[in-house]
């Protein structure tokens, strides 16, 4: 990459060329959803109806006002035939209405409002885009009927649409202040587009993977906007750390030339310096690559489609990143190196000023000094702000994280309140093996014995209706939908509160029934959720761990700075979801962070998602600064003095590396979508506490208390580190000039090696 920078840039400028022009072509098709587990009994349950009886969370609703009663003549004309002309659109699969089936439940409690549900074709994306082509051309004024429209695959398409103009705002908002803070990061605008030219061509690479992803399996509408921000805050945070330590060696290389009389070659060699910058720092950027991959990896085993597709995002574009910064970034700090600084309002101060950050040298000063008050206050404080995270609540997004004035959340809203029909609450019990007909006596005494129970309140079967083990009403023309050649399915209200739907779900479940049954409907769905996470999250969260200790292992060669970084990380990522709680699920600081719909439930992704990402980012810094104390202790400095060095030389990459991290996800915090502002503000949150309390008190105290233990492991494990070769190879500056002939070409060897 150094001897030949110009066929290198050719070459990754021709491949960003053609697959740039290939996106340009590429017509990918994202999911809107993805939140429900798959694989689950009420996914099983939901299969079954959407198969046999065309039923399931309804596609499609629109709801028609009239100034008269439904029943009337000529309201009833004018909703058959919105009903007739819906059913014979692309896409649909079946309609029905009170107009066509005489369901009460699709009757308004005032008689005048009446809901059409649209059965579509197709998965998630398919309905999402079928519902946005339709609703423009049934809403609105249809004789005297006024029609809105809301339902799962409406929502969807709202979400989708509405999320990618809060993503372009954020980032028309973000650009400018990214390019303001990467100009104050790196001090000029050469060394300042070098990131910026491998993250392009990092995303360049990613995108052409998720959108062939996207061919075969659901891929979030998300993930592009996250692969793009990642990237570009990995690619930032990797040439903040080559672009420091390359400053750093061409200093080096300029004083010892200056001293050794030269005026040629010195401060300017650049193809030295950039190979003494990748044989340090750029193994870093290479183990810290591959670590955010692993971080990551275990989202791949969630049952959620929405957090697979992320995870796949961020591993391609966290792998290109880590790929176009070692290939392309070398060559291009051969070719404009010697520019690095040209631009700087104050270049002369920037090369007369040290490396270190004098500020970071003394709060690392004075957490080693005092180590035990210093890393017991910093612990005290991230469990007092871990505090609420005890009492967390989660739930599965619906329309309530839309802002309440889009017309799929009020209609939604609005349809829980003026109708019987509890869509957020009915829970369906499916007989698959049961004839309705041939078994009437049967089905009739299960749904008897069901209505009896106190947490019942009503049963609707294909055979009527039962409340308090009576029959209170026969069946009706909708009852059909409930009966289908050896299968029937029975809908159950809960009498108590929403709270208590979960626990009439595990009771349904555990009751006998006259065969084979399995539950579904909004509660079951998000209950099975919730258990396929919980069962699932403490394999991941081992298999993170161990993954994580072992490469850092293999970084540093040490047992206890491993799992120093894990537990330090776990203690960070639990005090910022404390804050998460006491924000979005209690709605504190709502003033603060604008209006945003408070459900008193965190959904259930999010957390997963941040402590991934988040996690990542931390052991991203873990090892930018313990390559920088592993190098300073290997170079024969005690304990202390290794610590406060590495965080003198590495506190300002860190600390500008947060913010340019904060600064691209802050902007989201405007969003009136509710997730991305909840993952803005705990992304930006998350990266500033470990970048500031973790990486400046809490890291220099522990380290400072273990002394010589940070670097202990056992025999076998050293010598097989040692064998492996992954130690880092420290050599000290050589002087152009300065050293016989034989001396510098060993060194030579040494850097070819």
């Amino acid at each position: 990459m150094v001897s030949r920078p110009w066929r290198v840039l050719a070459g990754a400028g021709l491949l960003g060329a053609v697959l740039g022009l290939w996106l340009l072509g590429a017509r990918p098709q994202f999911s809107g959803g993805g939140y429900l587990a798959t694989g689950t009994e009420a996914a099983r349950a939901d299969a079954v109806l959407a198969e046999r009886f065309h039923a399931g969370l309804p596609d499609l609703v629109l709801r028609a006002d009239a100034g008269s009663p439904a029943a009337s003549e000529t309201v009833s004309r004018a909703g058959l035939d919105l009903t007739v002309r819906l059913s014979q659109q692309p896409g649909v699969e079946r309609v029905y209405s009170y107009w066509n089936t005489g369901a009460a439940e699709l009757l308004s409690k005032n008689g005048r409002s009446v809901l059409v549900v649209a059965d579509l074709a197709g998965d998630d994306a398919a309905t999402a885009r079928a519902a946005a082509r339709l609703v423009p051309r049934f809403t609105g004024v249809h004789g005297p009927l006024r029609v809105s429209a809301t339902g799962t695959s409406y929502v969807s398409a709202q979400a989708t649409e509405v999320s990618g103009k809060e993503l372009l705002r954020a980032e028309l908002l973000g650009v400018p202040l990214a390019a303001v803070a990467l100009l104050l990061a790196f001090g000029s605008p050469v060394a300042a587009l070098l990131p910026v030219v491998t993250g392009l061509f990092a995303v360049l690479g990613a995108y052409p993977l998720v959108c062939a992803l996207a061919g075969t399996m659901p891929v979030s509408a998300l993930a592009t906007n996250v692969a793009t921000a990642l990237g570009f805050g990995v690619a930032v945070d990797y040439g903040l750390l080559l672009v420091s330590r390359f400053r750093q060696e061409l200093a080096t290389a300029g004083a010892a030339a200056e001293a050794a009389g030269e005026t040629e070659g010195g401060g300017h060699d650049t193809r030295g310096a950039t190979l003494r910058t990748m044989r340090t720092a750029g193994r870093t950027v290479l183990f810290s690559s591959g670590t955010v991959a692993v971080c990551l990896t275990p989202m791949l085993l969630c049952p959620l489609p929405f957090l697979q597709s992320l995870a796949c995002a961020g591993i391609a574009v966290v792998l290109c990143c880590g790929l176009a910064t070692a290939l392309v970034l070398p060559a291009l700090l051969v070719l404009f190196g010697r520019w690095i600084d040209r631009g700087a309002p104050r270049a002369r101060l920037r090369r007369a000023r040290s490396a270190e950050s004098p500020l970071w040298r003394r709060v690392a000063r004075a957490a080693t000094a005092r180590p035990l008050l210093a890393g017991s206050c910093c612990v005290l404080l991230l469990a007092a702000s871990a505090l609420p995270f005890a009492h967390v609540r989660f739930g599965v997004t619906d329309y309530r994280v839309l802002p309440a004035d889009l017309e799929s959340h009020a209609v939604a809203a609005g349809v829980e309140r003026d109708f019987s029909l509890p869509w957020d609450r009915a829970v369906t019990v499916l007989l698959p093996a049961t004839d309705a007909v041939e078994q009437e006596a049967e089905v009739t005494a299960y749904a008897r014995r069901l209505s009896e129970r106190p947490d019942v309140a009503s049963v609707v079967t294909g055979l009527g209706t039962y409340a308090h083990g009576r029959q209170t009403a026969g069946p009706t023309p909708g009852s059909l939908l409930q009966i289908t050649t050896g299968a029937t399915w029975l809908a159950v209200t809960g009498s108590g509160p929403p709270a208590s739907d979960a626990a009439l779900v595990r009771t349904l479940r555990a009751l006998p029934s006259p065969g084979p049954h399995l539950v579904t409907g909004c509660p079951a769905r998000v209950l099975d959720t919730k258990a396929a996470l919980a069962h699932t999250l403490p394999f991941i969260g081992a298999l993170l761990t161990g993954c994580v200790l072992v490469l850092l292992f293999l970084f540093t060669g040490s047992l206890l700075i491993p799992l120093k970084a894990v537990l330090l990380a776990a203690l960070s990522m639990c005090a910022s979801f404390g804050a998460m709680v006491h924000v979005f699920q209690d709605g504190h600081l709502r003033g603060l962070l604008g209006s945003f719909a408070v459900t008193g439930e965190l959904e259930t992704a999010m957390p997963v998602v941040m402590f991934c990402f988040a996690f990542g980012v931390s052991v991203d810094y873990e090892l930018f600064l313990m390559a920088r104390i592993q190098e300073e202790y290997r170079a024969g400095a005690d304990c202390r003095t290794a610590v406060v060095d590495g965080i003198a030389r590495t506190g300002r990459v860190i600390t500008a590396a947060s913010s340019l991290v904060a600064v691209a996800v802050l902007p989201l915090v405007t969003s009136h979508v509710v997730l991305l502002k909840m993952f803005g503000c705990g992304i930006a949150l998350a990266v500033l506490v470990d970048a500031t309390l973790v990486r400046g008190v809490l890291v220099p105290a522990f380290m400072r208390l273990a002394g010589r233990a940070n670097w202990w492991a056992p025999a076998p494990l050293r010598r097989l580190h040692r064998r492996l070769g992954l130690h880092t190879a420290f050599v000290p500056p050589a002087p152009t000039g300065a050293v016989p002939a034989q001396q510098k070409q060993t060194v030579r060897k040494k850097v070819r090696t």
